[in-house]
């Protein structure tokens, strides 16, 4: 009987030719980096259109770099806005209730599988979050769309795992070229995060996907962070690289704080609000509040990092603006609006660079630091505390500055920053959310195979079962030396009693009037056909045991055995297959 596939797919004989040649998928690659390219203009487009329509500025200038906004707009379009989509998210649930994933999880734990339709619906949440003036980052939207689409494309050509896990990336790496001019960063973007390594077999596909991606984007709108350190640096001395080292420390440090606070501010509003719609809506209201004060804290602050070099403005001004960034960037997260912290933490840690700078100069005269230069340094070390990716941030800052030399500091610090961040917390911000939903991944590496990996596909179903109550001279005449290793006893009413070794029932010195309970092992330990080969393996580490009875979760009965030689083997087997096919071998 054919079924109707919920997503388009490719012609037989196209989907095999593509699956036979590399070449093929790079080609793929190309389309999707096309794609994600695109997805950057079209949501930009979107969200400057809002900011004209919803703020009355003119087309072409940037919410976040206006001197003044109108106060009464201020206040209520991001708590209006906060408040409408918080009304959708309400009747979303109705029709959606199950949460969409991001491309790190859905590499991680779901072979790369994406939901078309929740990325699409992500983006237009992380559209109206920005459009409307709460403190979030469009990357988080455009990588969603993009991988969603690399996704779906991949699906329509039945691609392997591996190579669906690799569409998943070439969206995501075109979506960053594309976001932030940067193609290398791009590409290691999607190798650090979403794809969870670099391999020769991936290189090309994801190199060509963030490349178009970065053409495509800046051919409708050329981006740029905006920041630039003048002449060249020169050779890095030993001092600045101690000075790298030290802001490294201070940017883990308060990259950890904005994630707990962001995490701390959800919570906070889930306990006080009631009704979840009211969440969004006091959150924009506060940026609303805080805006009144500086503007430079609504959307993602892209103009604001534009705005006449606010790295070189006052002190004061920079560290009113550092302050209240932070504020409505935890805010808006912790109540509910849709986006990221990619370009927030860029914003963040360039100003927080010039603040370190000056406080060290003041602390240090005679070392005349470069504010522009620890700009840069200070925004590469709190992303990578913040996002995770310590490869990407390096190479960001080697596209926009165009200097070597300053890039070994930038190295040097987002290393000590992210080292930190493991040590201290643990996650980036994307897996620190998915923490808190109860999820235990810290990265992209391909785990999902060990949960499809299940007890239930890797029992034997047949199993032997005896009363409990029975006397070993009954068991005895009925399973003699040889016949069988092992017997599953149960009670009265079917539930599992433990284990029966033959061998033990026909051992010399035993009573055999007593019933087989007096001889039983594991009666306490069994595996549930739920459970996952890792943690079937642990349970056989613990025991000791070489075999152990599935019982039905919450029944108590049993319905199969497993082995720990079996289990063991087919771990070997599975993780022999996906190094195969990460390296490019299968």
């Amino acid at each position: 009987m054919n079924t109707k596939s919920p997503y388009l797919e490719a012609p037989r004989r196209l989907r095999a030719f593509v699956r036979a040649h590399e070449t093929s998928l790079v080609i793929l690659a190309a389309v999707v980096g096309a794609i994600g390219g695109l997805v950057v203009a079209a949501m930009s487009a979107a969200v400057d259109m809002l900011h004209v329509a919803l703020f009355n500025l003119n087309p072409g200038d940037r919410l976040s770099s206006q001197v003044a906004i109108d106060p009464l707009r201020a206040l209520l379009v991001p708590s209006l806005g906060g408040l409408i989509l918080g009304i959708a998210f309400l009747l979303l649930a109705r029709v959606r209730p199950a949460r969409e994933i991001d491309p790190i999880e859905a590499n991680a734990l779901h072979g790369g599988r994406m939901s078309f339709r929740g990325s699409v619906i992500v983006a237009l949440q992380t559209i109206w979050s920005s459009g409307v003036g709460a403190s979030v980052g469009l990357e988080a939207g455009y990588t969603q769309l993009s991988s969603g689409l690399g996704a779906s494309i991949g699906r329509g050509f039945h691609l392997r795992r591996a190579d669906q896990r690799l569409m998943v990336g070439c969206g995501t790496a075109a979506a960053i070229a594309g976001a932030f001019g940067a193609p290398l960063g791009g590409a290691f973007y999607a190798f650090e995060l979403v794809i969870g390594g670099y391999t020769p077999a991936s290189l090309t596909p994801v190199g060509v996907a963030s490349v178009v991606g970065y053409f495509v984007a800046h051919a409708f709108a050329p981006l740029s962070l905006g920041l630039g350190t003048g002449p060249l640096v020169g050779v890095v001395l030993g001092r600045d690289l101690a000075v790298a080292a030290v802001l490294g420390v201070f940017a883990a440090l308060f990259g950890i704080a904005i994630m707990r606070g962001a995490g701390l501010c959800e919570t906070l509003l889930s306990k006080i609000v009631a009704w979840p719609p009211l969440r969004p809506a006091l959150g924009g209201l506060a940026v609303g509040l805080l805006a009144l004060q500086t503007p430079q804290v609504l959307s993602s602050g892209h103009g604001a990092l534009h705005f006449n070099g606010i790295v070189t403005m006052p002190l004061a001004f920079i560290g009113m603006v550092f302050v209240l960034k932070t504020v409505a960037s935890v805010v808006s997260l912790g109540a509910g609006f849709r986006g990221g912290l990619f370009f927030a933490t860029l914003f963040l840690g360039a100003m927080g660079g010039r603040l370190f700078a000056e406080g060290f100069d003041g602390t240090f005269p005679g070392l005349r630091l470069e504010s522009n230069i620890y700009a840069i340094i200070g925004m590469s070390a709190l992303s990578a505390s913040v996002i995770g990716g310590p490869l990407t941030m390096s190479f960001i800052a080697l596209e926009t500055t165009g200097d070597l030399w300053l890039t070994t500091a930038v190295l040097l610090a987002v290393i000590i920053s992210t080292q930190i961040t493991r040590e201290l917390f643990g996650y980036s911000f994307a897996t620190w959310r998915l923490h808190l939903r109860g999820e235990t991944i810290r990265s992209a590496a391909d785990v999902g195979w060990i949960r499809d990996l299940t007890v239930r596909r890797l029992m034997r179903p047949d199993v032997l079962t005896v009363n409990a109550a029975t006397p070993i001279a009954e068991f005895r005449a009925k399973y003699p030396p040889g016949s069988k290793t092992q017997v599953v006893a149960v009670d009265d009413a079917g539930h599992y009693a433990g284990m029966v070794f033959v061998s033990d029932a026909h051992a010399g010195d035993i009573d055999t009037k007593k019933p087989l309970s007096s001889i039983l092992h594991y009666p306490r330990v069994v595996l549930h056909p739920g459970m996952n080969i890792r943690e079937a393996i642990a349970a056989f580490d613990v025991t000791e045991a070489e075999s152990l009875t599935v019982v039905e979760t919450g029944e108590q009965r049993p319905i199969g055995i497993l082995t720990e030689a079996h289990a063991m083997r087919r771990y070997a087997e599975e993780s022999e297959r996906r190094r195969r096919e990460v390296v490019g071998d299968a």
